[in-house]
């Protein structure tokens, strides 16, 4: 009974943790190109790929860093890694803000993404200390927390910058993170066991031995598609919008409608969608929002006036309710309790790659052909993606 009530605290505490991480990761990421063009005189092309680079650096160094992070929660525990990415955060965006260069700016978008990975250890704590029957919609709360979170942050930011500065919403940010730190360290208990040093193998032999292998590695292929279609509409947004509205009416208000949609209908459906999951299955659900994923995508390549642009990216919210807390769940049920961090921790680094390769991705797309192709793009990697899962959920079920 007492540990019952201890993972419905876990929950809460984590839900809201995410919740404040992922709003204040995204509360200066709108406004990062502004803040640089503050730091010196760059021509409009430098400016552009010095934004490119810091924006950049954070997901490069999360993505190389995740698996060090993750064998050593297996080891240690997943609270003193949530305690030690809270506050490295901290450290990181309120330093930022006394950034003066946008080498120091660089640097610091470094380590904030070598110390990140508090949402993958949310996840990895919850995943292991909630009964198996209640994990989908455990995660699919924990997705709520960390969507709602995503998109609140750009709106709040753009608050923050107006009332104070772009530099004192660095400060604001790092105030945020440091709440987190301290609810993690009063709030957060967890049943772990330590695991010696020589138990652990390292990174190339756990994924050889790895239960399972070919269907866990094509989730955290799901997981980057899903970031990958989900950011590379991300540089042309505004542009897209502006075509569609004939460069006429509140172009950035509707930007930042089309640009929350997918965010808003994941966080009020992704705990529904997973209490599904536990009853029918994950791999239904996922194979559900896959096809979801496909024909909306496709449906998108086709809009012609800006409201059908953002019920079509409300909808491809939807998709993302059912895969995420899906991919988390399944993660779970094939993997081994000792690597559970492990694995969440790869799976985070393919979440970063995708974040970092889907706007790349889109520029380029949208440059070589038309706003159009993006879609198309996105429709294409959803159908590979398919066929991957559905593959290697044939092994699975052979072995």
């Amino acid at each position: 009974m007492k540990d019952n009530v201890q993972s419905k605290r876990n929950l809460v505490v984590l839900t809201i943790g995410v919740f404040i991480v992922s709003m204040s990761l995204s509360e200066v990421t709108p406004f990062l190109s502004l803040y640089i063009a503050g730091m010196g005189h760059f021509t409009k092309s430098s400016l552009g790929i010095y934004s490119g680079i810091a924006y950049a650096a954070a997901f490069f160094a999360m993505a190389i860093s995740s698996p060090f992070w993750g064998k050593l929660a297996d080891r240690s525990g997943r609270r003193v890694m949530l305690i030690r990415a809270a506050l490295g955060m901290c450290i990181a965006f309120t330093l930022m803000g006394m950034a003066t260069n946008i080498w120091e700016m660089i640097i610091l978008r470094l380590f904030q993404g070598f110390f990140g990975g508090y949402v993958s250890n949310a996840n990895a704590l919850i995943a292991a200390n909630t009964p198996k029957e209640n994990v989908g919609r455990a995660l699919g709360i924990i997705v709520t927390g960390s969507t709602a979170g995503g998109f609140l942050g750009p709106l709040l930011g753009g608050v923050f910058a107006s009332i104070f500065s772009l530099r004192h919403t660095f400060f604001i940010t790092g105030l945020g993170l440091f709440l987190v730190f301290l609810i993690t360290i009063f709030f957060i208990k967890e049943k772990f066991k330590p695991r010696k040093k020589e138990e652990l193998t390292s990174g190339k032999e756990f994924l050889a031995k790895m239960a399972n292998r070919k269907l866990i590695i094509s989730l955290f292929i799901t997981t980057m598609v899903i970031q990958m279609i989900n950011l590379s509409i991300n540089p042309i947004v505004s542009l897209y919008v502006k075509q569609l509205m004939s460069n006429k009416g509140n172009i950035a208000l509707m930007a930042g409608i089309v640009s929350a949609a997918p965010g808003i209908a994941t966080a009020l459906t992704a705990p529904i969608f997973g209490r599904i999951g536990d009853q029918i299955g994950a791999e239904k659900m996922l194979l559900f929002g896959f096809s979801v994923a496909f024909f909306i995508q496709l449906g998108t390549s086709f809009v012609t006036t800006i409201f059908m642009l953002i019920v079509m990216r409300f909808l491809i919210g939807f998709s993302n309710a059912t895969m995420l807390p899906s991919v988390n769940s399944l993660l779970t049920r094939y993997t081994r309790q000792d690597d559970i961090s492990r694995v969440f921790a790869y799976n985070q680094s393919f979440m970063s790659l995708g974040a970092m390769i889907g706007p790349l991705i889109g520029s380029f797309i949208s440059g070589v052909f038309d706003y159009r192709g993006i879609f198309l793009a996105s429709a294409f990697l959803v159908l590979i993606n398919i066929l991957i899962n559905l593959f290697s959920q044939k092994e699975v079920n052979k072995s």
